[in-house]
C-alpha cells in the first residue's frame, strides 16, 4: 500500500521488471494482480520479504542475486513505527531492525 504500491505501479508502466518484496503473501498477490492488470506489464513479481528478519533479508538477496541478471533500482521504503517494545528472534528491537538494520543489510547484500 502507499508509497512502494504507487512506485511499483510507475515502474511497471514503465514496463520495468517489477519485483514487490512483501511480508504478506495474500496482500502482495493482490497488489501484483492490480498492478500487473492496470500497467499490462506481466513482469511484475512477488517475493517474500520481511526487513525485520535477518535471515529473510539474506535469503531475499540470495535469491534475487540467483535469479536476476541485473538489479538497477532498488526502493527501500518498508517501515513501521508505534508498535510496543519487541524483539526479533535475532535479539534485535523490531522496529530498528525493520527500518534501518534489514534495509541496510539488504542494499549491502545486493551491491555484490
Amino acid at each position: 500500500a502507499g508509497i512502494g504500491k504507487r512506485v511499483a505501479l510507475d515502474l511497471a508502466r514503465r514496463n520495468a521488471r517489477t519485483i514487490l518484496a512483501c511480508r504478506s503473501r495474500e496482500r502482495g498477490q493482490a497488489v501484483a494482480e492490480e498492478i500487473r492488470a492496470a500497467t499490462g506489464n506481466p513482469a511484475v513479481l512477488l517475493r517474500l520479504l520481511d526487513t525485520g528478519s535477518l535471515a529473510s533479508v539474506r535469503a531475499f538477496a540470495q535469491a534475487v542475486l540467483r535469479e536476476e541478471k541485473r538489479l538497477d533500482v532498488l526502493v527501500n521504503n518498508a517501515g513501521l513505527t508505534g508498535l510496543p517494545f519487541t524483539v526479533t528472534p535475532e535479539g534485535l528491537e523490531q522496529t530498528f531492525a525493520t527500518n534501518y538494520l534489514g534495509p541496510f543489510l539488504l542494499t549491502n547484500l545486493l551491491l555484490g
